[in-house]
Order: structure tokens, then C-alpha cells, then sequence
């Protein structure tokens, strides 16, 4: 026979109110998500009378929940924990979007050690869901075998119903503050970066206007020339204000469709690469991948661009899948980055001593590069190839036929 099983305290339809009530309470008390989470734990777990409490929320992309906040588990947080949807006890949570119990943890299929390190024996999962869309699961544990009663069951779904309303509420309210913040940032950056090539092209544009008459044809061309370069830069720094204002505030959409990568990249890379430099694209005849065709060129076109202004050839684009996963890797064979630049490469109108020697422009590219990759769900990294220059591996989640 195994260890005795609990059925919980006993407790009055009174006391269920009280605590549910003390739940709502919670919900609606706080704006910002982690006090509000920290909150509703607490009390959640005591009208549950549980030794242990967590909330995981989806990730961007839908397909993985990470460990938000947790009383009791707070591993779960420090250790960034990810369980991808429909794997082990909160996977299954996710995917059913229904209650789901486990008695005894022992006899269960878990993808979370830190559970089994706890010495948790039983749970119960309650998904969170707000506006008819999942968000995140919540589930509660105990260090003893467990048997949730129905009335357990009922008491948690309406309490991850208030939960769930609550996050949303909360959600909503830190993006507001962070458009609010990304609007502020924006009207500041680019009132800074516009006022210099806009002062170049007005002076030039002055000086034409009023000495034109004075300027022998040989002046007066190069002035036409640089006042023609200094506008284009203006106009090329405008787009690329425009693109970030967009990503930042969320308002691109990532639209996947089932793309050719070869194909595709081929005619990425000969749109950019001018006549005689050799970009080769080593790619499966047959890899095709559900991704956001227009996303795909704009970062692979960049990163072509940077190889050509600042690396050496040979520069080779290669792409594959992985665990759910295409990555395409852009490398060349120039110096590479400078490696105390590396940390702020990203960084929007960063740009190192080499490559301001070499090449005009905004110091925009990589900045808005990245942030594709992360509106698709993934991410942009860079690493020194071998035995020299530079490798950039784009990463996005996406479902494929390798």
C-alpha cells in the first residue's frame, strides 16, 4: 500500500466565497503584472491550501509557456523554465485548454525536473484563459498525495478565470506603458538623428540658391552630388525611423506562407549583390519553410549588404531546420567585428571605427534586422567565423518540411 491520500481540508460553500472573493480582490487591486502576480499566488494557494503555486505564460510565439511566477517554485522562474506545448504537465494543460490532475507525480510523464527535485506528489492545472484566447496555465501542488475534489476543481477554475482577466488587464496595461515609452524614445531619436543631414542638405541647398552664379560647373556638380547623397541619406534614415516605429509599436505583421528557401534566398541575394559579387546560397533543393516571405528578405538582404560593404568574399548564405527551428546563416570572410563592439552591434545607430571608415550609413540596419527576427518569434545572433570574418545565424521558429 502506498503513502495515505488527502482529500484536502474541508471547508463551507462560505469559506469557498471568502476565498474566491479574496482572489477577485487581488485581480483588481494591482496594475503591474508582477505585483499583481505575486499577489494572487499567495492567496491562491491558500484557498487552495496547497504547498506550492505557479503561473506560466505563452510566449510570443504560441508554442512554448515560460515560468512567470511561482510560490514555492521559484526555481522555476530563476531557471527561465520553458515547457513547449502538449510536453509533459503544463504542456498538456495547454494543449487540452482543460483542468488536468495528477495524483501522483511519481507515476507521471514530467519534462520539468525541478518538480520531481521539490518533491512535489500531486497537482492540479487550470488554464488561463481571457477574451476566448489561451494565455498561460496556472497550477497549484502538493509535497503529499493528493486527491483534488471536484469541489478543488471548481473552486480553481473560477479562480483562474478572475487570474486570467487579471494578467490580461495587466498585459494590456504594461504595453500601453511601453508604446507610451517606445512613442517618447522615438520623437527623440529621430528629431536627433534627422537634424544633422537635414542642416547638410539645407546649407548645400543655400549655398546653390545664393552663389550658384559665383560657382565655376566643377563646384556646382559636386555640390549637386553631395546635396543628392545627403538626401538620399535622409530618405534612407526616414524609412528606416519608419520601419522601427513599427516594429516597436508592434503594428507589423508577420504573415507566414509556405516559401521555397532556395528560391527565395537566391533571389534575395541577387536583388542586393551587385554584378560580379559572388554570393553563394547553399541551400536543400527541397527545404521549404512556413515564414513571412517579405521578414525573410529584409533581414537576409541586410545582413548580404553588411557582408559586401564590410567583409570579403567568399560569402556564402546557408539555411536548415532543426527541432521546429530554420536557421539561415549569412558568412563572410572579412575582419569580423571588433570584438569590444560585439555587446552593442545591435544597438540602433551604433556603428564601429572600422566600418565607419569604410562605408557610409545609418547605423540602423542591424537594429532593424534583429528586431524582424523577434517579431517572427526568434532571434538574430552573431558569432567570429573560422578561421576569420563573420557569421550572422538567424533563428525563427517555424514548421518545415526537413
Amino acid at each position: 500500500m502506498g503513502p495515505p491520500r488527502s482529500e484536502g481540508p474541508s471547508s463551507t460553500p462560505a469559506d469557498a466565497l471568502r476565498k474566491l472573493q479574496e482572489v477577485t480582490d487581488a485581480a483588481l487591486a494591482h496594475l503591474e503584472l508582477d505585483e499583481l502576480l505575486d499577489e494572487l499566488l499567495t492567496r491562491v494557494r491558500d484557498a487552495l491550501d496547497a504547498d506550492t503555486c505557479a503561473v506560466l505564460l505563452l510566449d510570443d510565439t504560441g508554442t512554448e509557456l515560460v515560468a512567470r511566477a511561482a510560490k514555492g517554485l521559484e526555481e522555476e522562474v530563476e531557471r527561465g523554465v520553458r515547457i513547449p506545448v502538449g510536453k509533459g504537465f503544463a504542456g498538456r494543460v495547454a494543449a487540452e485548454v482543460a483542468p488536468v490532475q495528477i495524483e501522483d507525480l511519481d507515476r507521471a510523464d514530467v519534462v520539468n525536473p525541478i518538480l520531481r527535485e521539490k518533491g512535489i506528489r500531486s497537482m492540479l492545472g487550470m488554464p488561463l484563459v481571457a477574451g476566448g484566447r489561451l494565455i498561460g496555465i496556472m497550477h497549484v501542488g502538493t509535497l503529499e498525495l493528493r486527491h483534488f475534489t471536484e469541489d478543488d476543481t471548481s473552486l480553481l477554475q473560477v479562480v483562474a478565470e478572475r487570474v486570467a482577466l487579471g494578467i490580461d488587464r495587466a498585459l494590456m496595461y504594461d504595453e500601453l506603458v511601453r508604446v507610451g515609452r517606445v512613442q517618447r524614445d522615438f520623437v527623440a531619436l529621430a528629431a536627433h538623428e534627422l537634424r544633422s543631414p537635414a542642416s547638410t542638405v539645407y546649407g548645400l541647398a543655400a549655398t546653390l540658391r545664393a552663389r550658384a552664379s559665383d560657382l565655376d560647373a566643377g563646384s556646382q556638380a559636386h555640390l549637386r552630388e553631395t546635396l543628392y547623397e545627403q538626401a538620399d541619406r535622409l530618405r534612407r534614415l526616414v524609412d528606416q525611423l519608419l520601419d522601427l516605429s513599427h516594429l516597436d509599436s508592434r503594428t507589423v505583421e508577420i504573415s507566414p506562407t509556405r516559401v521555397a528557401l532556395k528560391p527565395h534566398l537566391q533571389s534575395v541575394a541577387q536583388a542586393v549583390a551587385p554584378i560580379g559579387d559572388s554570393i553563394h546560397v547553399r541551400v536543400p533543393d527541397d527545404l521549404e519553410a512556413d515564414v513571412d516571405a517579405a521578414a525573410i528578405e529584409h533581414v537576409v538582404g541586410n545582413l548580404i549588404t553588411n557582408a559586401l560593404r564590410y567583409g570579403a568574399p567568399p560569402i556564402t548564405v546557408t539555411a536548415d531546420c532543426t527541432d521546429r527551428h530554420l536557421r539561415i546563416v549569412v558568412e563572410d570572410r572579412g575582419e569580423g567585428v571588433q570584438d569590444e563592439f560585439v555587446p552593442y552591434l545591435f544597438d540602433r545607430f551604433r556603428r564601429s571605427e572600422r566600418s565607419r571608415t569604410q562605408a557610409r550609413g545609418t547605423g540602423l540596419g542591424l537594429a532593424i534586422a534583429q528586431s524582424y527576427a523577434h517579431a517572427h518569434g526568434g532571434d538574430l545572433l552573431y558569432t567570429p567565423a573560422k578561421p576569420k570574418g563573420s557569421r550572422f545565424e538567424l533563428v525563427i521558429p517555424a514548421a518545415t518540411n526537413g
